[in-house]
């Protein structure tokens, strides 16, 4: 051995080791890894300062406690040799009980051996063309739910205008359906926020961010995301309502679904706030291993649920209706007219969801990216496609006031072709 050996640094070896394990997530790489890591880190490099406090003896050199970036090897006298076995939290990627060993030589620690990723049974690290691809790949997935996004969020604002500017179609109906695509422009902006705060450095380490603005982003997320969800809810909710009053258009029960759709998200992410900072203030609250996560995701598994079950009452409820002989045809076409929307949203919405949150989050991750960054996206387009643009009664509107428009304009020019002659 021609002269000491210098351990690498800490987040070289990491990513050495781990880096073809990691599991990329829809929103942020999982950072539980590298985060347990450092906290081993810290706790060697305390026991290194403390023993360094103590100077040794004459006559009890050795090796000092030294951290090679993944074990804290404890301090050894010369000629000796130490084991210790793979770290606990690589057993999640491979199980393995192997052992590496260092010896305690004139010019300090020996290497490990065997290596780390051989005594683990780690995967070596992918070759360039493997690690350019992989970034290809995410490149491209985050062009297409950009695309997403801005579609999206283009058809929903055009939508609103066109709920906003004809008259005949301000209802309570359709004031509920400007807070659902409200909710999906929210979301929308706050994936284009999130990525402009957390991924627009690639100097910065995305692990130990842990910034007011980046706490404050997601939150954000997560506040648009809950909101998503119980808008849907209140689709349902009054869709089933409507049912029950025969059509009756009643606005008291207008700020009951306002209370529901936005005040029951920042109610939840209020508390989920409170409870990150006084329990775990740690990292950048996009650790979705987090027990304390549980308060995001229960609501909307609630809300899923319950619009689940309103699916079925309402199918029912149709069914029953349809099959009513008394029931006029026009009556009918109203009801299929009514339903048909929100009976296609609830399951679309809430399958994938349900499917994702029971299996655990190492399984089906390239579906996992897929269905919630790149189908999610166009999600705010079909509803848009839905609610308005498809909208009978939305066309109707349309149609009549363009002909009122046509109409308009060509009276206007027969009237200057008029003037003009007579002058």
């Amino acid at each position: 051995m021609g002269g000491p050996w210098q351990p690498p640094q800490p987040r070289s070896l990491l990513l050495l080791l781990l880096l073809p394990t990691l599991q990329v997530h829809g929103t942020h790489p999982d950072c539980s890894v590298v985060l347990h890591f450092q906290k081993r880190e810290l706790e060697c490099l305390k026991r290194i300062q403390s023993e360094s406090q103590s100077p040794a003896l004459p006559g009890q050199e050795g090796c000092p406690t030294e951290w090679d970036g993944v074990s804290c090897w404890p301090a050894l006298p010369l000629g000796q040799s130490r084991a210790v076995a793979c770290p606990d939290i690589l057993n999640v990627f491979k199980k393995s009980k192997g052992l590496i060993q260092r010896n305690c030589t004139e010019w300090g620690w020996s290497l490990p051996s065997p290596p780390y990723h051989s005594a683990c049974q780690l995967e070596t690290l992918g070759s360039n063309n493997d690690t350019e691809a992989k970034a290809r790949h995410f490149v491209t997935m985050k062009v297409l739910y950009t695309c997403g996004y801005s579609t999206s969020m283009a058809a929903l604002l055009l939508a609103i205008g066109i709920f906003s500017c004809f008259r005949k179609l301000h209802c309570t109906r359709n004031s509920i359906h400007i807070h659902f695509f409200t909710s999906f422009i929210l979301r929308g902006t706050a994936v284009f926020i999130k990525d402009s705060v957390l991924f627009s450095d690639e100097s910065i380490d995305h692990c130990t961010m842990s910034t007011v603005t980046c706490k404050a982003a997601i939150t954000f997320f997560q506040y648009s995301v809950l909101a998503n969800f119980y808008w849907l809810l209140v689709e349902g909710l009054y869709l089933q309502t409507l049912l029950l009053l025969t059509f009756t258009c009643d606005r008291s029960y207008t700020w009951g679904y306002i209370l529901i759709g936005w005040g029951v998200p920042m109610v939840t992410v209020g508390v989920w706030v409170l409870t990150r900072l006084q329990y775990d203030n740690h990292g950048c609250w996009d650790d979705y291993s987090s027990l304390y996560w549980w308060v995001i995701k229960a609501p909307i598994l609630l809300a899923i649920f319950v619009n689940f079950l309103i699916f079925l009452n309402v199918t029912r409820m149709l069914a029953q209706k349809i099959r009513c002989p008394d029931l006029s045809k026009t009556h009918k076409q109203q009801y299929m007219r009514l339903t048909k929307s929100t009976l296609l949203l609830i399951p679309l919405f809430g399958v994938h969801y349900v499917v994702f949150a029971l299996f655990p989050k190492h399984v089906g991750v390239d579906a996992r990216l897929y269905f919630e960054l790149v189908l999610g996206s166009y999600q705010g387009f079909l509803v848009a496609l839905l609610y308005c643009f498809l909208n009978g009664e939305v066309q109707a509107e349309i149609r009549r006031n363009w002909g009122k428009w046509q109409r308009s304009m060509e009276s206007n020019v027969f009237n200057l072709a008029t003037q003009d002659f007579t002058a």
